[in-house]
């Protein structure tokens, strides 16, 4: 991770290595609000990024990820499909250094999926290596696919693909099939034509069971 910041802070003085949060737009209310891996949210009232995934902890609780640059502890997480319903989860915990975020919702304001656009999740795997083709959803640009690349460069815990990916993306699923196995971190030079960095979700869940707390043994519904 390291070397992949140093990366985009080179890319960005030659060119537009960027996080992929965007700017709050408008919606209409549902209730309760309808979340996946690949659904818009509105972190801390100003960052919109993309829902990983879903599902419980082993204490029972609804979680989910993000990318941890979409917002820092205890920010408030709004369904961009539902603004009305205001907050309906916070950030329980975020690193910078993998970039992740654990959202806690309030079960009794969302209705949890596995599936959204053309993406399901039904299981966590990976990492995603030479010849997987990996497919992402996200809020800004839908479902778009390409061949994985591996860890290229970082040394650890991410994988390069060459999927499409703009602002408002970060945090997306990445998946071989319906199995999760990354959400989306950033890009390189170009959007869309760059290539794509995510963060490992193997090495998000291990993280997260070593620490404990919220997220710790997570399950995607």
């Amino acid at each position: 991770m390291t070397k992949f910041r140093k990366l985009v802070g080179a890319a960005a003085a030659l060119a537009a290595g960027t996080a992929l949060f965007g700017a709050p737009g408008t919606a209409q209310a549902e209730n309760p609000s309808v979340l996946g891996g690949g659904s818009g949210i509105v972190v801390g009232g100003q960052n919109i990024c993309t829902l990983t995934t879903i599902g419980r902890d082993s204490g029972g609780r609804l979680v989910g990820f993000t990318a941890g640059h979409c917002g820092d502890a205890n920010a408030t997480i709004v369904a961009e499909g539902n603004r009305d319903a205001g907050t309906v989860g916070t950030v329980a915990y975020s690193d910078s250094t993998m970039d992740y975020a654990v959202i806690e919702f309030d079960p009794a304001k969302v209705a949890p999926v596995n599936q959204v656009g053309g993406t399901t999740i039904t299981a966590l795997g990976g990492p995603a290596r030479p010849p997987d083709t990996v497919c992402k959803e996200g809020r800004t640009t839908g479902r778009t696919c390409g061949a994985a690349y591996g860890d290229v460069f970082t040394g650890g815990n991410m994988t390069w693909t060459q999927t499409c990916v703009v602002e408002g993306d970060s945090g997306a699923p990445l998946v071989v099939g319906t199995t999760l196995v990354g959400m989306v971190s950033g890009y390189l030079a170009v959007p869309c034509l760059g290539p794509q960095l995510g963060t490992d979700i193997t090495a998000v869940v291990a993280d997260v069971n070593a620490r404990g707390g919220a997220g710790a043994g997570f399950q995607p519904i």
